[in-house]
């Protein structure tokens, strides 16, 4: 900010002539995005971003705004999350495990929004290299730790629906999942922190800091491309495939009841209990996957810029196209409480026990009726 401030007074009053002159957005030509960089931390941008010139100040007041209730909603929802998990035993189901460490990955992706809001209201970086090498470390272990996490959550479903009859997960099982997946994301989030394979460096507006993925060397591309692989490609196809043999499962032993009935010259084979309980597990498997295809909808823009700054046309990447697929990255955190405590009755419960102000009236009845496979891998 300081820097560019010292250009515009040396330029005169007349630079803050919107539109006229050759100034834009109340900055005379020349001053790029990158002035408003502290002096040392201007090591760590791109040559890329000197090219751009200042966005309108009111992208950075827009996305602080956004940012502030994203990170409002996602503390809060993911806090109850946790807390409803700690507090209530019959939501400590192995799967559950895995729900709230889901939960955990989210809430680490936007405890650090304050440090953007601070930033966008600055219309620059405050907290130099420190708070750029931890806001960067927050997001990757955010972002890398749920994406192995969903997979996971994929393949207990997976277990639990089209293989009900093997052996259901213990909760040492469920708790060296939760361990193998932190210690998943860990090299690809302290690696670049170090300088050892990749940095972090600060992109788009320069208010927020990711991974490198603009320059040309090859320690940078290879770890890109690595972590492009192996933390967004790979958990993307488990999480496909799991969901994919679920539905094809279901749709099979439907198919094959209703065949069976048709012979018996009956309108159903199962009684209403299981019936019941085939409709919860169809419904489980159903928000799961709705919760996954966010996820992959919310990822898959910003994997997208990643790959064009590896591979193709960097010119096309400016600093609001960096922004808008990061910004949405970021709010698959806001979406999973909120599935979560709509859709099942467990979690309503337990929602309605503890904070009756919220106006959720779940019947205890409706939610211990229900089928005790589906409800010990309910999700919340």
């Amino acid at each position: 900010m300081m820097a560019a401030m010292k250009v515009l007074n040396a330029t005169g009053p007349q630079a803050m002539a919107y539109g006229s002159g050759g100034y834009s957005f109340g900055f005379p030509e020349g001053v790029s995005v990158t002035d408003f960089v502290p002096d040392h931390i201007k090591h760590m941008i791109h040559p890329h971003w000197e090219k751009f010139p200042p966005v309108n100040p009111m992208w950075h007041y827009l996305l602080g705004v956004v940012y502030l209730f994203l990170g409002a909603i996602s503390l809060f929802g993911n806090g109850m999350v946790l807390l409803l998990f700690m507090k209530n035993k019959n939501l400590r189901s192995p799967a559950n495990y895995l729900v709230a460490n889901l939960a955990i990955f989210d809430f680490i992706m936007m405890l650090k929004t304050p440090v953007f809001i601070v930033n966008s209201f600055n219309e620059g970086p405050v907290w130099g290299k420190l708070g750029c090498d931890v806001f960067a470390l927050m997001g990757s272990y955010a972002g890398i730790g749920g994406a192995v996490t969903n997979a996971a959550i994929a393949y207990d479903r997976y277990k639990t629906i089209a293989k009900p009859f093997e052996a259901k997960m213990s909760r040492s099982t469920a708790f060296l999942m939760v361990v193998g997946i932190w210690a998943y994301a860990s090299p690809w989030s302290l690696l670049p922190l170090f300088g050892i394979w990749g940095r972090f460096v600060p992109e788009g507006f320069l208010t927020t800091c990711s991974f490198d993925y603009l320059s040309e060397d090859l320690n940078t591309r290879s770890f890109v491309g690595a972590i492009f692989v192996f933390s967004y490609i790979l958990p993307g196809m488990l999480i496909v495939y799991f969901y994919s043999q679920i539905f094809s499962h279901v749709k099979s032993h439907e198919k094959a009841m209703h065949e069976q009935a048709k012979k018996m010259n009956v309108t159903n084979l199962r009684s209403n209990a299981e019936a019941n309980a085939q409709s919860a597990e169809v419904r489980i498997a159903k928000v799961a996957m709705t919760n996954v295809a966010l996820w992959l909808v919310c990822w898959t823009p910003y994997a997208a810029v990643v790959v064009q700054g590896l591979f193709f046309n960097q010119e096309d990447i400016t600093p609001i196209v960096s922004m808008l697929p990061a910004l949405l990255a970021k709010s698959a955190s806001v979406y999973n409480p909120i599935i979560y405590a709509i859709n099942h009755t467990k979690f309503r419960l337990a929602l309605t026990k503890q904070m009756p102000g919220f106006c959720i009236h779940e019947e205890e009845e409706k939610a211990s009726g229900a089928d005790s496979k589906s409800t010990d891998t309910q999700k919340a």
